[in-house]
């Protein structure tokens, strides 16, 4: 059969790309080489648990009846209703550093609150710097590619609450080390603080299920467990692609989540970007995570905050670190303590950290167990820095690494983020092969999803 395309992952935006398509009466083949659907936020069964890959929390929350944010948009675009998603707010969570704390919540107000009561001198600097912030719009490119680090120092006085606030907004979407781009910044700040977090109530699944009803209702096909082998091209225009089981789908339009660099390296004839400075690099941005599972929810331990974004010094190095594992910064989350997950028996804490894939690449296998290990002791004792003990309370634990994530999600040393060089357009070098998701540079759970959504509109539904 003939495609009009062929979608490369089954992640958020190649499922997202895939709906928009099929609703327009396209004929669409998502190829996923996994046996589970989401790519960097999928899920996985263990001991009779199902755990959550990636997802802390969707950001871009906003309540009914307000329409211009990015969700209601990609509902609208995805012919999904909000009922569908099921999704929890928050309860409330928190930044920490070194002794200093910043709340918020979905409510703008708590933060501001929490900036004019702790750093006074910047209470009007924050007022203005959130008049600046709605001036950029959604996924909007800088041309003149502003450091966020920059803008910050000239907006506040206080040199941590820069870092205070570069804190979360990094962890949850930077693919560059030490700085971001303002654009981009803006973005991810006004996702998490100007909208606000929350979780479909069944977790990643809650959002995945109605992807994949959509899509399949709409006509188009997936296959699972069947990745890209090739990508045949002719001149400069692709054909088809092969499939690890030998067959070959041939189509008008490829369309891959996979990433620049891991595109481009299954197309026929080393259609590598070239190697100047302005070629796409393979990001170092991987991270370790730990789950904890508790005999008690949290709240039951004393503890209710959502997520606590931590550094235990003043300056936040957001790098590849060279142990490792960074345990200075990281990101605590529990899933329970969302509203409306009361009625889940066993706790659930997940300890995130940077960490640097060529230290657990090469380990053999009792040398990698034992480093797993190492660290799951780590995250025991930086859980109980930041919360209530819970070390009496563990039942069963688990964890990931860079070599994980690069073994089931294929991207080039783990790199969650991707590149730090973003093809903002979707384009490659090949005439009819275009990028969604990482490396198209839309981030986080609704990123991706808009992602597919905008790639699928432009360069498929849009026409030549």
């Amino acid at each position: 059969m003939h495609y009009d395309a062929v979608i490369i992952g089954a992640g958020m935006s190649g499922l997202a790309a895939g709906i928009r398509l099929a609703l327009f009466d396209k004929r669409v083949c998502i190829v996923e080489k996994h046996y589970a659907y989401g790519g960097l936020n999928s899920y996985y069964n263990l001991n009779g648990r199902r755990f959550d890959v990636g997802l802390h929390a969707l950001t871009n929350y906003v309540p009914p009846g307000r329409r211009s944010a990015p969700l209601p948009k990609l509902l609208r675009q995805l012919r999904l209703s909000r009922d569908e998603l099921d999704l929890c707010e928050q309860r409330g969570s928190e930044v920490r550093f070194h002794g200093r704390r910043l709340r918020f919540t979905n409510d703008l107000k708590a933060l501001t609150d929490e900036i004019t009561r702790g750093f006074p001198g910047d209470a009007d600097n924050f007022v203005e710097f959130l008049e600046r912030l709605h001036e950029v719009e959604y996924g909007e490119v800088d041309k003149d590619r502003l450091s966020a680090r920059r803008v910050l120092s000239d907006t506040f006085h206080d040199p941590l609450l820069i870092e205070m606030l570069l804190c979360p907004v990094m962890y949850y979407g930077s693919p560059t080390e030490g700085d971001m781009e303002f654009a981009d910044f803006a973005t991810i700040f006004k996702s998490i603080f100007c909208e606000g977090l929350a979780r479909p109530r069944q977790g990643i699944v809650g959002l995945l299920k109605p992807l994949v009803r959509r899509f399949r209702a709409c006509g188009g096909k997936l296959r699972m467990q069947c990745g890209a082998e090739r990508i045949h091209v002719r001149g400069n225009r692709v054909t088809g692609v092969k499939l690890q089981a030998g067959e070959t789908l041939n189509c008008d339009t490829v369309l891959s989540s996979a990433g620049l660099l891991e595109t481009m390296r299954l197309c026929d004839g080393g259609w590598m970007p070239d190697a100047g400075d302005g070629a796409a690099k393979t990001g170092r941005l991987s991270f370790v995570e730990s789950f904890l599972v508790l005999d008690k929810r949290p709240a039951d331990l004393g503890f209710d905050q959502t997520v606590v974004f931590f550094c235990d010094q003043d300056a936040f190095d957001y790098a590849c670190p060279d142990e490792p594992v960074d345990l200075r910064s990281g990101v605590i989350c529990c899933p329970n303590n969302y509203e409306r997950h009361d009625d889940v028996p066993e706790g659930l804490v997940r300890v995130t950290w940077l960490a640097n894939y060529d230290r657990w690449a090469t380990l053999g296998a009792d040398a990698y167990a034992a480093l797993k290990r190492k660290y799951l002791e780590a995250a025991f004792d930086r859980a109980e820095k930041y919360m209530p003990a819970v070390r009496e309370h563990v039942v069963f634990t688990d964890m990931f690494t860079p070599r994980t994530i690069e073994s089931f999600t294929g991207h080039i040393q783990g790199a969650v983020y991707g590149s730090p060089q973003k093809c903002r357009d979707g384009r490659t070098p090949l005439e009819n092969l275009f990028l969604c998701g990482t490396d198209q540079g839309l981030v986080g759970i609704i990123g991706a999803l808009m992602s597919g959504v905008t790639m699928a509109n432009r360069h498929v539904l849009a026409g030549p």
